[in-house]
């Protein structure tokens, strides 16, 4: 919501009028009460305003009798598709409710975000929202989906909230569909094979898909955008004709035309106009690869035309790949020919990123903390067919999180080879795999490794951070180690022990900066670390020692720079040891600008929003 118009009837009005706009930007705040805040801007009355000001805002929250905000939208409401959102709350601040265009105008998203400004009690009657299941309606937007419907989406709509039996077929898998599987309401079944579904046990049949499916049921299609198609042509090809065949050739295919996400071809045909109609009137962007880039694939259908007149082996096949990162052809090449003669080639392919396929994720455990750990995180455990953690250094708690039959296994005993071993054995049946790494698995993480085999291997995985052990630290300390024109660096380091160090990152040259140092791994070799940070920081620089910080036997120490050593000798701490230096530790007096009042910013303009 851009635009929103807060309309106070009485004084106390006005005053939590005030609260309530601080929290939206682009928000005017309007009374025919006389105000001194210059926040207020004057109306004569709510009809005039209304009547020139109804649809220019996205929303109007109401503070006031109810009765005054519903005779006073009354005359301008016309469709739910276009009415803009209406809220109302009282101006003691006891009840906001959602008035008109719950779903599709956000009334009942923004009703939520006063309740939670004000502390008032939401009021909401939208049936999908009072069971607490899934709002067919405004889903579409909230995950980037088309809609195709057999029925009115409102008989859609009403067998899903009275729970009639539904079956959902999953054929691909974003943020949408794992939002959908972790929400499940009880009168549905997921399917993943459209054969599979026994069509006489339900009375709805929900998709989301590419694909277009017929089936006897009312009929609710998602599309996302998930499909690359690759074209070549003949030189000058009619656009109208070129548009009109590739329309067909979907539909003949069952493939939505919805979930085209991008239109690809050679870099030389950059300025076909049929080409470039066809993304425009579609959306979608044109995309061109050189001979070189489409030479790198392995294509089904390979050419020796094409490779004498344009030096590759396919147009079509190579550049959906390309688009898609995906190997894997859903459309193979199709030649066809229009009415004028002329002809086009197109293949299809679905974006890597939405196959439902084997996958690994290698997810940052956090600190020690098992509540620590990311929401994301902590979703991809429930998921998860098998977990390789890694041993003492993640806490066990995490690992309740998974699937009763998930397998789990500690890779503390394990070579690099053999936690290899394992993954591929599970990746190879199509399943998810948690690579559980502590603290963030990007600091000190020992993933490169891993990673480089599972590119040589062409094993599709990703990267969900954690919080580092320095960043607790900080918490812990309650520090900020950033602070305004005193310090406004961190390092990240260790000491030199066995693994050498590059010249330019020795502890002494780093300790120049007289940054916040956080040192890692370096516990056993704390006289050395201390005698080169003498070098640049004094003796009486703030130092903090922590071991396991945030796990439950945590020890933490703090002192100077010149009793490093002899701390971590008296506590013998030898592993599992980060050492924090500098200045910001405990550091409390600097301000920074951003709190001056004459500081001004985006969200803090000090002017208000122009009617």
């Amino acid at each position: 919501m851009n635009r929103i118009a807060i309309i106070a009837s009485t004084d106390r009005g006005v005053t939590l009028g005030l609260i309530v706009q601080k929290e939206f930007q682009k928000s005017a705040l309007v009374s025919t009460r006389s105000s001194t805040k210059t926040e207020v801007q004057s109306i004569t009355s709510i009809a005039d305003f209304l009547q020139t000001s109804f649809h220019s805002f996205d929303a109007f929250i109401f503070i006031g009798a109810l009765g005054i905000c519903v005779r006073s939208v009354a005359p301008y409401i016309q469709d739910k598709k276009e009415d803009p959102a209406i809220v109302n709350i009282d101006d003691h601040g006891k009840f906001a409710q959602s008035v008109l265009s719950g779903h599709i105008g956000g009334a009942n998203e923004l009703t939520h975000k006063i309740a939670a400004i004000t502390g008032a009690q939401a009021v909401i009657t939208t049936s999908s929202d009072i069971q607490n299941i899934w709002h067919l309606d405004t889903i579409s937007n909230q995950f980037g989906w088309k809609i195709r419907t057999t029925s009115s989406l409102t008989t859609l709509i009403s067998l899903f909230v009275n729970n009639k039996p539904t079956a959902v077929l999953l054929d691909i898998k974003d943020p949408g569909t794992t939002y959908l599987e972790k929400n499940k309401p009880d009168f549905v079944d997921f399917y993943y094979d459209y054969l599979q579904i026994d069509f006489s046990q339900y009375e709805l049949f929900i998709a989301v898909t590419y694909k277009i499916y017929n089936s006897s049921l009312p009929t609710l299609l998602y599309h996302p955008q998930v499909l690359h198609v690759g074209m070549g042509c003949s030189r000058g090809i009619e656009t109208h004709l070129l548009e009109e065949s590739f329309r067909n050739q979907l539909l003949q295919h069952k493939i939505a035309i919805e979930s085209i996400k991008s239109l690809g071809s050679i870099d030389i045909k950059y300025d076909e106009e049929a080409f470039i109609q066809l993304a425009q009137n579609l959306e979608i962007p044109f995309v061109t690869w050189t001979a070189d880039q489409l030479n790198t694939q392995q294509v089904k259908n390979p050419s020796e035309t094409v490779r004498e007149k344009l030096g590759v082996d396919s147009v079509s096949e190579a550049s959906a790949m390309l688009s898609a990162r995906n190997q894997d052809l859903l459309l193979e090449k199709q030649k066809i020919t229009v009415s004028s003669g002329k002809k086009y080639t197109l293949a299809l392919t679905l974006d890597k990123t939405v196959q439902r396929k084997a996958m690994i994720a290698i997810v940052g455990a956090g600190p020690g903390d098992p509540e620590l750990i990311s929401v994301k995180g902590k979703q991809l455990l429930e998921q998860a067919d098998l977990i390789l953690y890694a041993g003492s250094l993640v806490p066990e708690e995490l690992l309740t999180y998974a699937k009763p039959d998930t397998i789990i296994r500690n890779s503390a005993s394990m070579n690099l080879e053999e936690q290899i071993e394992l993954m591929v054995a599970y990746y190879t049946q199509g399943k998810m795999i948690v690579r559980l790494h502590s603290g963030d698995p990007s600091i000190y993480g020992a993933i490169q490794e891993q990673i480089s085999i599972f590119e040589e291997r062409g094993m599709d995985y990703f990267i969900v951070p954690g919080i580092s052990a320095f960043q607790a630290a900080a918490a812990y300390l309650k520090s900020e180690f950033t602070i305004p024109e005193v310090v406004q660096t961190i390092i990240l380091t260790r000491g030199e022990g066995n693994t050498p160090l590059p010249e330019h990152e020795k502890l002494n040259e780093m300790a120049r900066h007289k940054a916040t140092m956080c040192i890692f791994l370096s516990a056993t070799i704390a006289k050395t670390v201390q005698a080169q940070l003498l070098e640049h920081y004094s003796e009486d620089t703030p130092i903090a020692i922590l071991y396991r910080v945030t796990w439950k036997d945590e020890e933490v120490y703090t002192g100077t720079l010149n009793e490093l050593a002899a701390i971590i000798r008296e506590h013998k701490l030898t592993r599992t040891v980060l050492i924090i230096v500098g200045v910001a530790i405990g550091a409390r007096q600097n301000r920074s600008q951003l709190y001056h009042p004459e500081h001004k910013h985006i969200f803090r303009t000090g002017k208000p929003v122009k009617l």
